[in-house]
């Protein structure tokens, strides 16, 4: 029977987190990370996936103050975390735009160490000129270059990892490329994983590519049975290729859940999540975003604005703009005017939909069924409460899906590599 895989987001640097409910913590106190990774740990997950951002993000020229990165070092945290948990794995998202290979090669062997084979790199880009201001070649690459860029990051630092032999013999290295012309002695030896696991979030062609070639897990976003099975069936078949195996990359998409004792419960609940997401504030929010002009005048329970988008705006500064802003607000438009919605109405049909509703029986019946028909390997929760978002879900649909025989009850190995089923890789000489 397929196994399922399982990992826990931390929630904050979205716009899933409901930060008025009392039960919402810090983001910055390290009991937050704790409980949310003991939770974790407690239901036999793969591993703990920690967000980043490197900017804190603008909107009309004021720092966003419903949506802050406010959250320390991903590494930093993980690292700490390694001393209060026995086997989740530990993932930190690190950018390759805007990092050095030697330099993150070492951070992440070290944590690999520290963890006893736990460690994960979640590989993000950015072309984002707004947020490449905070480093010295800021905002310097195109968009085309960027995965050009993190292909090259991720060979480089598997080579700085593989100049350790697993003898313990260390060797000179020397990488000669596009983006980095490097040469030295690696000073941290062959982790216990060999490589950390690589992770590689993305669903346009090029993330695609990049996944299939470099990547051991995928986290992707998709909100149908149908989607997720096109999207698996693409990426795995262009494993081989790269000489790779259909289970040696792991689809596992975001996703929220919602659970009631009864499937009517938990769509109640799901209702009243949604309109804590989507405030009258939030819903101006989210149309600032699409329109790129400044609408704090309408009414949220108003109609939607009569003007066009400006697709050239710089209102909203350091998140990912608006692909086709006139399409988008084409779309808003029809789906109001077909419904009679007003704006927060539009805002929360069109934002805040959760992934899976019901009872703690249903939800596992509807993961099991996204698994079994390789729509993915396995979920990465993502919790609209800081730091409790998880204990039901852990509490109440883990014991259903073990009852099931598709999730483990114990952990069978101490590393990362070993819960996902991946293999340790080869070392290169």
């Amino acid at each position: 029977m397929k196994q399922m895989h399982l990992a826990a987001h931390f929630p904050g640097v979205n716009s899933t987190t409901v930060w008025t409910d009392p039960r919402s913590r810090s983001q910055i106190d390290f009991a937050s990370f704790e409980h949310l990774a003991r939770t974790a740990e407690r239901g036999k997950f793969d591993f703990f996936f920690l967000a980043e951002g490197l900017r804190l993000r603008e909107h009309n020229g004021r720092i966003h103050d419903l949506d802050v990165v406010g959250r320390p070092e991903s590494l930093t945290v993980l690292n700490a975390l390694a001393a209060v948990t026995d086997r989740l794995g530990l993932a930190a998202t690190v950018n390759a735009t805007f990092n050095e290979p030697y330099e993150l090669a070492r951070r992440l062997a070290t944590l690999d160490h520290l963890s006893e084979g736990r460690a994960a790199w979640n590989v993000v880009t950015s072309s984002d000129a707004f947020t490449g201001e905070n480093f010295r070649r800021g905002g310097y690459l195109d968009r085309a270059d960027r995965y050009t860029r993190a292909a090259e990051f991720v060979a480089t630092a598997r080579e700085l990892w593989d100049s350790w032999t697993p003898d313990g013999t260390s060797r000179p290295f020397t990488h000669s490329g596009q983006h980095f012309d490097i040469s030295g002695e690696f000073t941290v030896p062959r982790s216990p994983q060999g490589h950390p696991v690589v992770i590689q979030a993305g669903d346009s062609g090029e993330g695609r590519e990049f996944a299939a070639s470099a990547a051991d897990v995928i986290f992707t976003r998709h909100g149908t049975l149908e989607a997720g099975r096109t999207f698996y069936a693409d990426v795995k078949a262009r494993l081989a290729k790269y000489g790779r195996q259909p289970g040696d990359l792991k689809i596992m998409p975001g996703v929220t859940v919602v659970l009631g004792d009864t499937d009517a419960e938990a769509q109640q609940n799901a209702a009243e999540i949604r309109h804590q997401q989507v405030s009258p504030q939030n819903a101006i929010l989210a149309l600032e975003q699409i329109w790129g002009r400044d609408l704090s005048s309408y009414d949220p329970d108003g109609p939607l604005p009569d003007i066009d988008p400006d697709p050239g705006s710089s209102l909203v500064q350091g998140r990912v703009r608006v692909a086709d802003p006139l399409a988008v607000a084409a779309k808003w438009r029809a789906l109001s005017e077909a419904k009679g919605l007003s704006i927060r109405q539009t805002a929360i049909e069109s934002t805040a939909r959760q992934s899976f509703i019901g009872s703690p029986a249903t939800v596992a019946a509807d993961l099991e069924k996204f698994v079994t028909a390789d729509a993915a390997d396995g979920f990465i929760l993502v919790p609209h409460l800081t730091p409790g978002g998880l204990d039901g879900f852990v509490d109440r649909v883990v014991p259903i899906l073990q009852e099931r025989g598709v999730f483990r009850t114990e952990y069978t190995g101490s590393t990362l590599r070993s819960h996902l089923g991946l293999a340790e890789p080869v070392w290169k000489s």
